[in-house]
């Protein structure tokens, strides 16, 4: 069972939400947040698996919360998934510098936020392809190197720099495997190993850290 808290400052829409939710087998709504420091507590409070946030929320906006559950140790296992009417680029980035696992607007159909919950609720990012596009365009317009994290990349091996780069350009475990000639578990291994090293929390940040360094750059 996926455990799911609905964070978001208006009440009728965490109800909408959890109507939605309510009748699938695999998942259930243990919490609900009106403000981004209700969502930490419940994360911590509930034990959720994922967490639903909305970006603009009073006290604490979801940006700030998602900082706060990506940081806190003991919140390892807890994935946000921002749901906002809000599309701008820099939310995009920044939820996912933030630590979000994914990013979707509040006018997605259920099958798709369904398919999200269970997606990072496994441990994947998801990043369809409108999102990613909006982020590619956005670093190309405004690319940003740091170099700490360009130096990071050292510590990766070729294949762990070419399997990154790869995932940078939207590829699953499996498409990945299917390109190089490997096993998915041989290529699902080189994406953890990568992501360990370079500390990042998951594919999304993966990606976002592969444009930033410039291992990837759009149009490629």
């Amino acid at each position: 069972m996926i455990r799911v808290v609905l964070a978001d400052d208006q009440a009728l829409v965490r109800n909408g939400f959890r109507v939605l939710l309510s009748s699938v087998p695999d998942v259930e709504v243990v919490g609900e947040a009106g403000t981004g420091r209700e969502a930490v507590a419940r994360a911590r409070s509930e034990r959720a698996d994922v967490i639903l946030m909305d970006i603009r929320m009073p006290d604490m906006d979801g940006l700030e919360a998602t900082r706060r559950i990506a940081a806190d140790d003991d919140l390892a296992g807890v994935k946000v998934v921002i749901l906002t009417t809000f599309e701008a680029d820099e939310f995009v980035l920044e939820a996912l510098r933030a630590g979000a696992s994914g990013f979707l607007t509040k006018d997605v159909e259920t099958e798709e936020l369904l398919r999200a919950i269970r997606v990072v609720a496994g441990g994947e990012a998801l990043l369809s392809p409108t999102v990613t596009r909006r982020l590619i365009a956005h670093l190309a317009k405004s690319p940003r190197r740091i170099e700490v994290e360009v130096e990071s990349l050292a510590k990766l091996t070729d294949r762990e720099r070419e399997v990154m780069t790869l995932v940078a350009r939207g590829l699953s475990n499996d498409d990945i495997a299917r390109a190089l000639f490997l096993s998915p578990l041989t290529a699902k291994t080189h994406v953890s190993r990568a992501m360990t090293k370079l500390g990042v929390r998951d594919r999304a940040q993966l990606v976002v850290l592969a444009y930033e360094t410039g291992l990837v750059t759009p149009g490629e």
